[in-house]
Order: structure tokens, then sequence, then C-alpha cells
């Protein structure tokens, strides 16, 4: 019998991106419950002694070894790994036999996650009421982001600080603070964490 809620692992590193994730995932089925860990030898403690429906992990988390760290949850729980294409062809092959694991890459959007993350509980699907994602419309920014904001958006999503935007851009510092006040006035968002969970939200960017 399916549990009247779902409860969620998230593996990552406290980051914007994070935010944005988690977000996404309450947005989509608000009664889901997560907890969250940056510590990849905690992932087969953690899912001993917790009723997890599913695991998302960020597979650039520091300290993870692929496959080691997932083998203590197969096959009890479903895993959707976060990845990039650096990913030996010989580990992918071995995390795709598993049968529980879906491989998603870091470049997609919230809906393409939240399609994923329905595909794996497809079991659990009567357990939490969900919009289908297709249903939701994306809310713009009041006033469009010029390229060179989006530039900046992204790589503000991407954790940078203003120095390392700065650089990666051939900007100055005091250019790439206007950007950021900026995007914040047109996004009509008080904080910087705000502003991340909602481009994260709405697919302003591509998550990366």
């Amino acid at each position: 019998m399916a549990p009247s809620s779902l409860s969620v692992l998230v593996a990552a590193t406290p980051s914007l991106q994070r935010h944005g994730l988690l977000a996404t995932l309450h947005e989509a089925w608000p009664d889901l419950t997560t907890d969250t860990t940056s510590d990849a030898s905690q992932l087969a403690q953690l899912v001993r002694h917790h009723n997890y429906a599913l695991a998302i992990i960020d597979g650039l988390l520091p300290g993870l070894r692929l496959p080691e760290h997932l083998l203590p949850l197969w096959p009890r729980l479903p895993v959707l790994l976060l990845t990039g294409s650096r990913l030996p062809a010989a580990v992918r092959q071995q995390l795709l036999q598993a049968g529980t694991v879906a491989l998603l890459p870091y470049h997609t959007t919230p809906a393409h996650i939240v399609e994923a993350v329905e595909r794996l509980l497809r079991d659990l699907r009567s357990a939490l009421p969900v919009a289908p994602p297709a249903t939701r419309r994306a809310a713009a920014p009041a006033t469009a982001f010029s390229r060179r904001e989006l530039e900046v958006l992204r790589l503000v999503v991407a954790d940078c600080c203003n120095q390392e935007i700065a650089d990666r851009l051939y900007l100055s510092v005091r250019t790439v603070e206007s950007h950021r006040r900026a995007l914040l006035q047109k996004a009509g968002a008080k904080t910087l964490v705000g502003l991340v969970v909602q481009a994260v939200r709405e697919g302003w960017v591509a998550v990366a």
C-alpha cells in the first residue's frame, strides 16, 4: 500500500541550484517531504533508516563514487542521477543495467525533472496529486531580460560569485552588480535565492 505522502532524499551540495531543484519538486508535489545531504558516505545509512520513495543524487557530489555508493540503494530505491557527459561509458552502462536508476543531464528543464521523477514513482502515483507539467504555463518576467542579463543569470544559478562572473564575461564587478540589480528588479524577486528559484522554476535558464 502506498504511503499517504512521499519522502525523497536529495543528495547535493547546499547551493542555489539545490534550492531551485527543491522548489521545483515542492511545486509539483506540495505534500512532498524532502531530506537533504551533502555527504555521499551517508547515503546507505539514510536509506536504511528512512522509507524514501526516491533518491535524487548530484553526480558531481564531492566524494561520490559510482557505482559503489549506489549499490546499497539497489533495488529497493529508485535513483535519479543528475550527470554530465564525462561519466565513463562503462559506469553509465552499469548504472542503466540496474533498472532502478535513471540518468538525467545537468542541462535540463524543471519540467523534465518532474517528468523523470513521476516516471520513477509511477507505482506510487496515487499517493500525491500532481498537475502534469505540460499544463503549467511558465511566467515570463514583467520586463524581458537582455542577452547579457541572461548570461549573468546563468552564472548566478551556477553559484558563481561577482568576480567569477566578471572574469568569465570580461566585465567589471561593478557592471555585474548592475546586471544583478536589474535581474532582481525585472523578476520582482527580493533576494538572490528567490531569483534563482524563480529562474529554475520558470525555465528562464537551463539547469547547469
